[in-house]
């Protein structure tokens, strides 16, 4: 007999992957050049030249066991050094290697992080509008997610919400800066105030309290935007990154957790994550991956494009009256739909050839996201398919 647990799941599949899959068979109907699909979080610009020259490099001069064969369940070790290092210098953090432990995926990051500070019972706390895997990824570990309702105006942290939900339970809070789906960075203002919040229920609870920190937008962050590192302000943080993103890999499946240096028991995390690896299965990514990706860190793409698109999008957004915050990173924006219900919105933009995700899943209803990792001439004719849906609909 297959497990029910998971067989119930098939009932509420990603909103997600459903659109993707829907643009996937319009295209075969109407041309791909006419779909305009902002749905998947896919990034659209090439991979950095440096990295496929070295993949090349290895391919051709290092011995086939080392870059085919398992790792250390931790990571390679000089791989995690050049980490280590690299972080230091970027952000004047005190790594090593014994801090950071190498996953499949920022994914993989998370659902190791999650179970290093809890245990079954154990409250985690996230902020609307957040990303819904979240729900999967705490809530299998036993663990329970609270969700902290959305600061609409500018979608920082909702501190009033956020405090009434706090409670001796919670042993994690969970953020995602910059932010998927509403685009948005978290300030310096911002992470000091939570930050200090934290602190101060540390005392009271008399427990740690960790930061789960979900960071791999952390490189696409656009001109003049206040980008903290979310470790520089509380020692209890654990940093969950993917080159995913900023290196256009996300199929090579590689990210890290990196745990504070100042946090407790820092030196005993990583090893506690090749544990937990044992039950989960998210062990050993690629050594072939960890390696070349250590040689060119700081090499990103051509990041700039999605700035470029968002720009445009922005713009039309404002000039068709949506209420819209401009994000600060990411390749993602969060309007308010034109009706309440986001769902049928959406539902609408579709009868244009328009992917829209609504935003319920997102625990934000009545907003839709557009991932706006698409080539920079796509985009530009998508508006005119947005402006057409707009004056027609809904006689603007």
């Amino acid at each position: 007999m297959v497990s029910q647990k998971y067989k119930d799941m098939l009932g509420a599949k990603s909103v997600i992957r459903e659109l993707s899959e829907w643009a996937g068979r319009r295209a075969k109907e109407v041309g791909a050049e006419n779909v305009f699909d902002f749905s998947l979080g896919n990034p659209s610009v090439p991979v950095p030249q440096e990295f496929t020259d070295r993949m090349i490099e290895l391919l051709q001069t290092k011995d086939t066991m080392e870059l085919h064969g398992y790792s250390q369940s931790q990571g390679i070790l000089p791989v995690r050094q050049k980490f280590a290092e690299f972080l230091n210098k970027k952000y004047d953090m005190n790594y090593t290697a014994e801090h950071l432990f190498m996953t499949t995926g920022a994914a993989g990051a998370v659902a190791h992080a999650a179970r290093v500070v809890t245990q079954p019972g154990d409250e985690v706390i996230t902020f609307a509008p957040y990303f819904p895997e979240y729900n999967h990824y705490i809530n299998q570990t036993g663990a329970v997610l609270k969700v902290v309702p959305a600061d609409t105006k500018q979608f920082q942290i909702n501190f009033e919400e956020f405090e009434k939900l706090l409670n001796p339970k919670t042993m994690a809070v969970l953020i995602n800066t910059p932010n998927n789906p509403s685009g948005t960075v978290y300030s310096t203002e911002t992470l000091k105030r939570l930050a200090a919040v934290l602190e101060e229920k540390q005392k009271e609870y008399g427990h740690d309290i960790f930061i789960i920190s979900d960071e791999p937008y952390r490189e696409i962050i656009f001109e003049g935007v206040d980008a903290p590192y979310v470790s520089k302000f509380y020692d209890n943080t654990l940093s969950c990154y993917s080159f995913a993103k900023s290196m256009s890999i996300p199929g090579e499946r590689l990210g890290y957790v990196a745990a504070n240096p100042k946090c407790t028991d820092s030196g005993l995390i990583s090893v506690m994550c090749a544990q937990i690896s044992r039950g989960i299965g998210h062990n050993c990514p690629p050594s072939i991956i960890q390696i070349a990706v250590a040689d060119v860190l700081g090499v990103t793409s051509d990041l700039s494009v999605y700035e470029k698109n968002m720009n445009i999008i922005y713009d039309t957004l404002v000039s068709l009256g949506f209420e819209v915050v401009k994000p600060g990173g990411t390749f993602y924006i969060f309007p308010k739909a034109l009706e309440a219900d986001s769902v049928a919105f959406c539902k609408k933009a579709l009868d244009y050839d328009l992917v829209l995700v609504p935003a319920d899943s997102f625990g934000c209803p009545g907003y839709f996201r557009m991932a706006y990792c698409v080539e920079t001439q796509k985009v530009e004719r998508a508006m005119a398919a947005l402006r057409k849906f707009v004056e027609t609909e809904y006689s603007m």
